[in-house]
């Protein structure tokens, strides 16, 4: 009998211990220390932080481009000139024909007058020759900074077409007429030719506008 009861004890202590080692198998011992334990927690957390930092720094780093100010086109363009000399060749056509000397007595002189022989250096001669240099140079600028402008295929009636065709002959019209009168000293009809020049530079300054 005590045999046998001792045999059941050391069966029974038998199958504890192989029990308990069972289950150590089963379950890894887990021999972190604590601070092991707060570094693993806290290591996504600096990592973070870390790039928190070092995009800050990046986009502190970033130099923004000055900001470009506002595109003005310059006053002195061959365009603007263009159109400058066309203004006043304009008003100097005006002041010459304001400035023009009066016709005569024509047929109502007396007998025996003696007209006083033409000024051809007045102020209305030199205001002509102005004006003729002034419709050349309006002409010129014209043709070299706006002859894509004109297209004949367009028609005559195109503003473009138009504007070219009646500053060329008022200018023509203009120097023909400077030219026709300059070294006469005795009285040459040339006011109509003139005048008919001034309205062909007018008209085409207000096709234009």
């Amino acid at each position: 009998m005590q045999v046998n009861q001792r045999y059941r004890m050391m069966l029974a202590v038998a199958l504890l211990a192989w029990t308990g080692l069972a289950s150590a198998q089963e379950a890894p011992l887990d021999l972190s220390t604590p601070a092991q334990a707060y570094a693993q927690r806290a290591m996504p957390m600096m990592l973070a932080a870390n790039d928190s930092v070092a995009a800050t720094q990046t986009s502190s780093n970033i130099v923004k481009p000055a900001a470009q100010p506002e595109f003005e086109p310059s006053l002195f363009t061959g365009s603007n000139a263009h159109m400058a000399l066309g203004l006043a060749t304009i008003v100097t056509a005006l002041a010459t024909g304001a400035t023009a000397p009066g016709e005569g007595c024509e047929d109502t002189c007396p007998p025996g007058y003696v007209a006083p022989p033409r000024e051809t250096d007045g102020t209305h001669a030199k205001l002509a020759k102005v004006t003729t240099a002034l419709a050349i140079a309006t002409v010129a600028t014209g043709l070299y900074y706006h002859w894509d402008d004109f297209h004949l295929e367009d028609g005559l009636t195109d503003p473009d077409n138009l504007h070219v065709i009646l500053g060329m002959t008022g200018a023509a019209l203009m120097a023909y007429a400077t030219a026709k009168s300059a070294g006469s000293t005795t009285p040459v009809s040339h006011a109509g030719m003139g005048m008919a020049g001034a309205y062909g530079m007018i008209a085409a300054v207000k096709i234009a506008w």
